[in-house]
């Protein structure tokens, strides 16, 4: 199910952290920020289904009024104290109702149950930009996207098959100032070299045989936003000399017209050939090579970066999840094995095993023994064979005042294996604070104290780390 992203104002000390453990346990997508943060005019409110407002603020009414004016669709709550003082009518018309904190399960459940997610919208993109994953190699590219993304430099995509080039694509286009316009994909490689021209430019009715109507190409069904050329390195030549000269010249004809039609497009190409070796045995134009090759990113081969395996799993699994086509888990044996293969398919022949498995294995726990046979050949690392109890086939449940939290440490791989609950026992929260505290300093170290890189590293916003960092050091 894919639940609503819940946003929550407020500069209540006290508050905040409780919010953020019982919607953390309740596994919705929550965004702290504080009252002065919100007002910021940068802050997009879209991407939120919910927003929560501690009224305790002294700039309460502003903030309403912020949220109110840009976003009124969006369901508002206010979060008071036992017993609060009574709201000024103003204040009423502006939220939709009002939640006591603390409170009680059913009431937080009734509100949290009626959030939707907005019609039309997708989620957010998360920080990691769709690629998964914490690896240098991958890092880069997220780096290489953030660099160029508000650009209109052409960009080109390098890299194997199945490594994700159009994700790349995407990513761009939606990091940059064309995001609200359109993301219009063709793949040079899957149309004939006669019908590419009409494809691209349009066509005039009667330019050929078949040709009954009107039509466009999507170079006008791109104006404004971003064209995606994938396999470019599939183009006929005849058909390469014409892509230049709009590049060059940002003008094209359709196809039985001599009406010159103007366009404002920003072109990102793909491809998996080495298109210098192309130009070598002449069957790509060097002149096209250097238009396109203004900005290279180059996406690494998942055998480069196996240690993103666990995390790309996850983020698959997940994704079979919310688009109700099964699930599955993993051991960590079977994980071991995962990460000895070459997957000349890379991420698409990992998405192909993911969700067969998922078809093969309905909501199982997949372990070594259950994959294809071409991974038995690989031999187990010690290090996999790790002295943790599976889960039960079938688990009684938990009467209902004893809710009973599961921690699935098959498919946790990150999650470390050593720690040892000490015999006179620990304060979890106190624990739980210092190791937060410790995996931020460290991501700001790695980033030279960079708040907005340090985010990324952490997979979080901005805007949290900032308030989280205020809790530390509120000076």
């Amino acid at each position: 199910m894919d639940l609503p992203d819940i946003l929550l104002i407020d500069d209540n000390k006290i508050r905040i952290p409780q919010f953020e453990l019982v919607l953390n346990f309740l596994e919705y997508d929550l965004t702290v920020v504080s009252s002065e943060d919100c007002q910021d005019e940068s802050f997009d409110l879209s991407d939120f289904d919910g927003i929560f407002v501690g009224a305790t603020s002294e700039k309460l009414a502003v903030i309403l009024r912020t949220v109110t004016e840009k976003q009124p669709q969006i369901p508002t709550y206010l979060l008071t104290e036992k017993d609060p003082q009574p709201l000024t009518s103003a204040i009423q018309q502006m939220v939709t109702g009002v939640l006591e904190w603390p409170t009680v399960y059913p009431r937080l459940m009734e509100i949290l149950g009626s959030l939707q997610k907005q019609p039309g919208r997708s989620a957010p993109l998360p920080s990691n930009k769709g690629l998964a994953g914490r690896s240098a190699a991958i890092r880069k590219t997220r780096d290489l996207i953030d660099q160029v993304a508000k650009s209109d430099a052409t960009v080109l995509v390098l890299g194997e098959s199945g490594t994700g080039k159009e994700v790349v694509a995407q990513a761009l286009h939606r990091a940059s100032l064309r995001k609200q316009k359109p993301f219009v994909p063709v793949n040079c490689g899957a149309i004939p070299g006669e019908l590419l021209e009409s494809e691209l430019f349009g066509h005039e009715k009667g330019a050929f045989t078949g040709a009954l109507t009107t039509r466009q190409g999507r170079f006008e069904l791109a104006e404004g936003g971003t064209l995606f050329l994938d396999e470019i390195g599939d183009m006929p030549m005849p058909m390469q000399v014409k892509l230049l000269r709009v590049l060059q010249e940002r003008t094209f004809e359709r196809v039985g017209s001599n009406k010159t039609i103007q366009c404002d497009v920003r072109i990102i190409a793909a491809t998996h050939r080495n298109l210098e070796r192309e130009i070598e045995e002449k069957r790509f134009r060097e002149d096209l090579f250097y238009r396109l090759n203004v900005f290279p990113i180059e996406v690494p081969a998942l055998r480069e970066r196996a240690e993103d395996i666990p995390s790309l799993v996850n983020d698959l699994i997940k994704r079979l999840e919310a688009a109700n086509r099964g699930s599955v888990r993993l051991t960590r044996k079977a994980m071991a094995l995962l990460m000895q293969h070459q997957w000349p398919g890379n991420v698409r022949e990992l998405s192909n095993l993911i969700e067969r498995l998922a078809i093969i294995y309905p909501n199982g726990l997949i372990d070594a023994t259950d994959l294809p046979e071409k991974f038995q050949a690989y031999d187990l690392p010690p290090d996999a064979n790790l002295d943790w109890q599976e889960p039960e086939a079938s688990e009684p449940e938990s009467p209902a005042s004893e809710p009973k939290i599961m921690f699935d440490r098959a498919i946790s791989p990150a999650a470390p294996s050593t720690i040892q609950l000490p015999e006179q026992g620990i304060d979890l929260k106190e624990y739980l604070t210092d190791l937060e505290n410790e995996l931020i300093r460290q991501a700001l170290e790695e980033c030279n104290g960079v708040v907005a890189h340090a985010a990324k590293l952490l997979n979080m916003r901005r805007t949290t780390l900032v308030e989280k960092l205020r809790k530390v050091d509120p000076a």
